[in-house]
């Protein structure tokens, strides 16, 4: 709640401190005192837009200081964690405008943009009135206040895990259809070129083998002709090296009895011819094996162009094509099982959008039948409050568009009409500022104990209306501040006798300066002013009486 407010060099305020208590407070004071001042400084510290024609005369800037207690405010707490805005249970909120024009705007002694400090502020403060912080007139206030009404957090913390889980499934699918862009085309031709390698089948060893066998064939008219020659020159002919050597070795061994050294080496020569012999038998063997193939030649000639048309292809050497085709085949199988994940998704998705549907739709039965109870309450309290032919009908009405939301699938409008010659119509365009006011206290008479905003300020609730109407909204507003701190702007003395506080605003004027003062009155400061309201110019003892009467009167309500 708002416990305390500074004002230095607003209007016509020059440097004031208002210190607030829970209940009711009501302000009052001559026509033309500045009652509104205080007002329109809290709505500056909570967000609204400024400029420069606010700040005092003569001054330099407007500062605007205000202090809440928000120990028992789950929604403003979770705002202020949100945004890494420490607290400690306390919100200290600051606005300085410039008489250049800027302003800026603190929350916690820290410089933030304006529009958090309205975002924060509307968790804080709801003023009702002819301003820009009129909750009613916003969409997502009205939802609340049903959802409030009706008392369903399960509906509602159901229906948001549905979204959550819808949204997660979604964000899933739309990455991998990101990333899988173009997907078709690309598994097509993955698969086109996997089977052309697995159609090549070229295996790790083979493109060597291949070559080898190759060079071989292209060259075996010259291997056949140099085998022959060489067999004949190491064996078969009578000059033959192994002949020689046969000779040379038998005649060696003949003088092996002379000489030791030459049966040494006649013994060395011997494995030496072993070793001729046993290379012309090997020689034999590979002429044999040797032979003219060119239809082996085209084959392989063919498989060999066929090899390295494919790495060309593909830009990969030809040596590299076994690892490639396996890398290629991986890919279409990362590929095909991504369509098989979407296809999974969008099953799951389908389904997790039938169970939001189901809770949605569970969420919108629950809020028309508050609807219509809401409605009936709110009309009854909207008579006694001075419009007797005034009646409010809530509508809850599926998005046209269908979209699906983390609070439901409905659109819920406050119809109005305070004639009835005339049809319901939106709320906002129907309501002059006090009707607004009454309309905005007969709904928060209804649903007050289970409003999430802790303070609540109004002005204007008393015009149009006197004597026994005038007492019944300040009834009103005294019960409503059993539930939640209530301020209230009034001119008439039925609704100032209901407050538990009262602060009496007033204007002092020189030749140079004209200054508005706000003071906290006395039960006697105050029995004086209600008799001021009540009596006009000459305050009579009769007058102070019948003010003594309505503040005793009212005290025990």
């Amino acid at each position: 709640m708002l416990t305390q407010i500074q004002v230095q060099d607003f209007a016509l305020v020059d440097d004031l401190t208002l210190d607030f208590e829970s209940g009711l407070t009501i302000l009052t004071g001559e026509t033309g005192a500045g009652k509104s001042i205080l007002i329109e400084a809290l709505g500056l510290a909570l967000g609204k837009r400024a400029d420069s024609s606010v700040v005092r005369q003569h001054c330099k800037r407007a500062d605007i200081t205000v202090l809440l207690d928000i120990s028992h405010n789950d929604p403003a707490l979770q705002w202020l964690q949100q945004h890494e805005l420490d607290h400690d249970h306390e919100c200290y909120l600051r606005r300085t405008i410039s008489n250049e024009g800027p302003s800026k705007a603190y929350i916690n002694g820290r410089p933030v943009p304006r529009q958090l400090l309205y975002e924060l502020g509307q968790l804080l403060v709801d003023i009702h009135g002819q301003n820009e912080h009129q909750s009613l007139l916003r969409k997502d206030f009205k939802r609340q206040l049903l959802d409030n009404f009706a008392s369903h957090p399960q509906l509602l913390s159901k229906v948001d895990l549905g979204f959550q889980q819808l949204q997660q499934l979604q964000q899933a699918y739309t990455e991998l259809e990101e990333s899988t862009s173009g997907q078709n085309d690309q598994t097509a031709l993955l698969a086109y070129q996997v089977n052309e390698l697995k159609s090549l089948n070229l295996g790790a060893e083979e493109l060597q083998e291949l070559e080898q066998t190759h060079q071989r064939l292209a060259n075996a008219d010259t291997l056949i002709d140099t085998t022959r020659r060489s067999l004949e020159q190491l064996d078969v002919s009578e000059q033959s090296v192994n002949a020689m050597l046969s000779r040379i070795v038998a005649d060696l061994q003949s003088l092996k009895e002379n000489d030791k050294v030459l049966s040494t080496m006649a013994e060395t020569l011997s494995g030496a011819l072993i070793l001729l012999q046993d290379t012309a038998s090997e020689l034999h063997r590979h002429l044999s094996a040797l032979h003219l193939d060119p239809e082996r030649l085209q084959e392989i000639e063919q498989r060999l162009s066929t090899i390295h048309d494919i790495s060309r292809k593909h830009r990969v050497s030809a040596r590299e094509l076994p690892d490639f085709a396996i890398r290629l085949e991986q890919k279409l199988h990362q590929l095909e099982n991504a369509n098989q994940e979407k296809k999974r998704l969008l099953v799951e998705i389908q389904a997790a959008e039938q169970t939001y549907r189901s809770r949605a739709g569970k969420l919108t039965q629950s809020r028309v039948a508050a609807a219509l109870s809401l409605s009936r309450q709110t009309t009854a309290h909207m008579k006694k409050l001075g419009m007797p032919e005034g009646e409010i009908q809530i509508k809850v009405n599926p998005y046209t568009d269908d979209r699906m939301t983390t609070h439901g699938m409905d659109d819920v409008e406050f119809l109005v009409t305070t004639n009835p010659n005339l049809p319901l119509k939106p709320l906002g365009k129907v309501a002059s500022g006090g009707e607004l006011s009454r309309i905005s206290l007969a709904i928060h008479t209804v649903t007050g104990q289970r409003s999430d905003v802790p303070t609540m300020i109004f002005d204007e609730v008393d015009v149009g209306i006197g004597g026994g109407v005038a007492e019944i909204v300040g009834q009103a507003l005294r019960s409503l501040s059993k539930a939640c701190q209530v301020l209230c702007i009034t001119h008439l003395p039925q609704v100032a006798a209901q407050g538990h506080h009262h602060l009496q605003v007033s204007k002092k004027s020189s030749r140079k300066i004209t200054t508005v003062n706000i003071q906290q009155l006395s039960s006697q400061q105050r029995c004086e002013e209600i008799a001021r309201m009540l009596g006009g110019v000459e305050i009579t003892d009769q007058t102070r009486a019948h003010a003594e009467e309505m503040l005793m009167r009212s005290q025990q309500g």
